[in-house]
């Protein structure tokens, strides 16, 4: 028996030795390669990728061929060349798309050594062919994916208002799907598009409506938009626990792609994105309105918060993984979170925020009396996700996450912006703001100062703190804010620097059978009935696909000249 044992732990080292021994030597080779002078380097680099191919063929990755491959073009070793790529394309599928090291600008360039070669115009027509034939899949998996009954049409049919409502909040007439994993193409601008990927729970049933969660990634500067997505790119690796206790819990995973210029932290440009996604989704699939959920780490994290901040009103709850608190396109207003709630996952060496920073928001959000709650790891860098350890954070996130829902009817609201076009949450809207007037007593900036800073040293694997002394948020513009309740079909409003708002209705917060009354600032504004109305219904609808929020009538007001 004790033989039997050693000789296990003896193939399980030997095992992992050839895995290092292989990644040894392609890193060497690729380094090699990156800082050649001459050719005799090249030619060492090559030698290197060989030796790996040879004594480890079932570890040879892509990245490997294609570099190998490009070495023997640049040293006009055709047939090796040839080999490498045909060898690449042999091992392509669905989730290893190697065609595309070939049909692009630039990896072409890089075989210029091989144009006159007979042997090339075939290797790229095979890549060219497989490119043709994933996409054609790729979209007739997205047709079948978005095919669907749910169109803004289907209630133009009714006769009245009422009815529409009625069509509206009982619709539930979604399609079976025939995959659980989808990548949709997605339109940025006229000219530009990155994709989406969904993952449906495994025994999807469109009669049952779901829990949706975003997955914002980080390091937007450092990507870029993608026409398509593999599943294996978006639910392994740093989210394979997501991937996990989604399948447990039976929640849609949503896998945006951004960039640096379009993205869900800044600039601007990409904000509308992950709403207009959710709205796409919602044509297609049975999603839970009251159960929506936005999270993400580091940058994406910051998105979360930003959503939370800026655009709430779709969304049941906001998480983030080593989160900056901050929205980086204007005022970090975080009053916006008592309509909400924050859940977040930090780490005492993360340099993204340090750790006494977050120390002093958790103060502020406690004395706010807001649903915010700061889990901390001590001894983890800012990439926590990586490890195995953060595997609780995910359970709790996800026991957080079965247990909440959205009221977009809760009778009280506080909202403050800078931009009018983040001026809505549930139903109240800033439509101008009034940034001369003087601003109420109740309507006042929080902010906090930081006073150290955490980095990693990379190469002694230490961490290291720095005095400083910055603010936590920037308010580059003046705000406007509400302070808004109801009851018995009376809306008590509070304004502060606001020009104008409008207040939009659902028979789920009045009795549509009496008439309803606005008083702001104390004073009574305007008596109406309120009334089904068709065309407020169906506009407000079709910006959102929202099925429980449904709003049959909205009431504009005017509060300063």
């Amino acid at each position: 028996m004790k033989k039997i044992v050693i000789l296990f732990l003896f193939l399980s080292i030997v095992l992992k030795l050839n895995a290092q021994t292989y990644t040894k030597l392609t890193d060497s080779a690729l380094n090699l390669m990156s800082d050649a002078k001459d050719t005799v380097d090249y030619r060492k680099s090559l030698n290197l990728y060989k030796k790996a191919f040879i004594l480890f063929p079932k570890e040879v990755s892509d990245q490997s061929l294609y570099k190998a491959s490009v070495l023997a073009s640049e040293l006009k070793d055709n047939n090796d060349a040839i080999e490498y790529l045909n060898h690449l394309l042999a091992l392509n599928n669905d989730e290893r798309t190697t065609w595309d090291y070939l049909t692009f600008e630039y990896p072409q360039n890089e075989y210029k050594n091989l144009f006159n070669d007979g042997r090339w115009p075939v290797v790229l027509a095979k890549a060219q062919k497989m490119k043709a034939t994933f996409f054609k899949k790729l979209h007739d998996r997205q047709d079948e994916f978005q095919a669907g009954p749910l169109k803004q049409d289907t209630y133009f049919k009714a006769k009245n208002g009422k009815q529409v409502y009625q069509e509206i909040k009982s619709f539930n007439a979604y399609q079976a799907k025939k995959d659980i994993g989808y990548s949709i193409e997605f339109k940025v601008t006229d000219s530009l598009i990155t994709s989406y990927y969904v993952s449906l729970p495994s025994r999807y049933n469109p009669k049952k409506s779901y829990p949706v969660l975003f997955f914002l990634h980080g390091a937007v500067s450092g990507n870029s938009l993608s026409s398509f997505q593999n599943a294996s790119w978006v639910m392994d690796g740093w989210n394979r626990y997501y991937t996990k206790y989604a399948a447990v819990n039976e929640v849609i995973m949503v896998y945006p792609k951004g960039s640096k210029k379009f993205n869900w932290m800044k600039p601007d440009d990409g904000f509308f994105m992950v709403p207009a996604m959710l709205r796409e989704i919602k044509k297609s699939i049975n999603v839970d309105d009251d159960k929506v959920f936005i999270t993400g780490h580091s940058n994406g994290a910051t998105g979360s918060f930003s959503y939370l901040m800026k655009q709430q009103s779709p969304f049941a709850g906001f998480y983030g993984f080593n989160t900056q608190p901050r929205v980086r396109t204007g005022g970090t207003f975080v009053r916006n979170i008592l309509n909400r709630s924050f859940f977040n996952v930090s780490t005492d060496e993360d340099y993204y925020f340090p750790p006494d920073a977050n120390d002093s928001l958790n103060v502020i959000m406690k004395k706010m009396g807001a649903d915010y709650q700061d889990h901390r790891y001590n001894g983890w860098p800012h990439w926590f996700p990586q490890f195995d350890e953060s595997e609780p954070a995910y359970q709790l996130l996800f026991k957080d996450l079965k247990s909440r829902s959205r009221n977009p009817f809760q009778k009280s609201i506080y909202w403050e912006c800078d931009d009018v076009k983040y001026g809505k949450t549930d139903w109240i809207q800033i439509t101008a703001l009034d940034t001369a007037n003087k601003q109420a007593n109740w309507h006042k900036r929080i902010n906090f100062d930081i006073y150290k800073v955490v980095d990693y040293d990379e190469s002694k694997d230490t961490v290291i703190t720095t005095d400083t002394l910055f603010k936590a948020f920037n308010f580059p513009r003046k705000s406007a804010a509400v302070r808004a309740t109801f009851s018995n079909n009376e809306f008590h409003i509070e304004t502060s620097r606001v020009k104008s708002l409008t207040i939009f209705l659902s028979p789920e917060m009045i009795d549509v059978s009496k008439p309803v009354s606005v008083f702001i600032n104390g004073i009574k504004r305007i008596e109406k009935m309120a009334v089904y109305d068709k065309k407020i219904i169906l506009d407000n609808f079709n910006k959102t696909y929202d099925r429980k929020a449904v709003w049959i009538d909205q009431i504009e007001l005017l509060i300063s000249n």
